[in-house]
């Protein structure tokens, strides 16, 4: 039976799309599922003694301090309330029967902090760094009207881009030394989607995703992995999402999901539900930018005039307040 040329494109139309369809079907299964469940997954079970956490006390951080601690790990926790250091210590401690040791510094300060938590590494056996720590807009904001801008980019930037480079570089050598070592980078999903009212965040979110995928190539002949995580929603204090849904979990169960993808892809979405709200919105992307960056556009709008409306309200009832204490 012959084709027409017409029925011959047609076929080879519906082959190439099975073909891209299946092809993105197995990623999604295998750095999902199938990869962990096949123990190609990175083991730290002798990778080193200890884990170095940023931004440990809340969220996603303390939901990495507390899965790792639970595979035998001692935790460096970082972070900038003493208080909740050690709280968040003992507990971990009680819960898993491992060390800990914390260190409370100000992260959007500037470079003074860094030899201070040198030193405080010293000596310890470091088989893992989270670069979990990090900043966002209180809401969002054209870049000229965000409050207190020129404090808050030179702090943001610190905490999320300064940050980053300089707990590297104070763990690399060694890792090399030992030829073993992982690093995860906590990026965002904004870093790879159009995120505007929020600039100079995604921007600094996307340092992050450029400088780990580079630095994973440069350090893979050495033992070290590196792999950048971009988070979709979660929730956090940081996200103000105060109850988790299907979209937006809580850090545990993202956490978990993540540490299934560790050395079977540079960059991991880590949860399921964010891989495929990721995927779809980069492919999205590229058949229609427009309409993506119309959305995105009218959803963040929509967040900043509910943010200044509230803020304006609270201003009117704490002028009425002094009013009345006046009268």
């Amino acid at each position: 039976m012959a084709f027409t040329n017409l029925e011959i494109v047609g076929l080879s139309a519906i082959v190439v799309v099975a073909s891209f369809v299946l092809s993105e079907l197995w990623k999604f299964l295998y750095t999902t599922r199938i990869g962990h469940a096949l123990g190609k997954t990175i083991s730290l079970k002798d990778i080193g003694q200890w884990a170095v956490v940023t931004g440990a006390t809340d969220g996603i951080g303390r939901a990495y301090a507390e899965e790792l601690a639970a595979l035998g790990l001692n935790i460096v926790l970082i972070s900038r309330s003493p208080y909740k250091l050690q709280n968040v210590a003992a507990e971990i401690e009680t819960k898993y029967h491992v060390k800990t040791h914390i260190i409370d510094v100000d992260f959007t300060q500037g470079g003074e902090i860094y030899e201070r938590i040198g030193k405080e590494l010293e000596g310890l056996e470091i088989g893992v760094l989270i670069n979990n720590v990090g900043m966002s807009y209180s809401y969002p904001e054209y870049l000229a009207q965000v409050p207190n801008v020129t404090e808050f980019s030179h702090s943001l930037i610190n905490c999320n881009v300064v940050s980053v480079t300089r707990m590297c570089l104070l763990v690399l050598d060694k890792m090399v030394e030992r030829k073993k070592g992982l690093i995860l980078n906590i990026s965002s999903a904004s870093a790879v989607l159009p995120t505007p009212l929020m600039t100079m965040y995604s921007s600094t979110k996307a340092f992050v995703y450029k400088f780990s995928e580079d630095l994973a190539l440069e350090y893979a002949p050495f033992g070290v992995t590196i792999q950048v995580v971009l988070p979709g929603f979660v929730a956090t204090n940081m996200s103000r999402i105060r109850r988790p849904t299907l979209r937006a979990p809580l850090p545990k169960d993202f956490v978990r999901a993540q540490m299934k993808t560790l050395g079977l892809e540079l960059a991991s979405a880590g949860y399921w539900v964010h891989k495929l709200q990721l995927g779809y919105y980069v492919k999205l992307m590229q058949l229609f930018p427009s309409l993506v960056i119309k959305v995105t556009w009218n959803n963040l709008s929509t967040t900043r005039l509910r943010a200044l409306k509230r803020i304006q309200q609270q201003q009117q009832q704490q002028s009425s307040t002094e009013t009345a204490k006046d009268k």
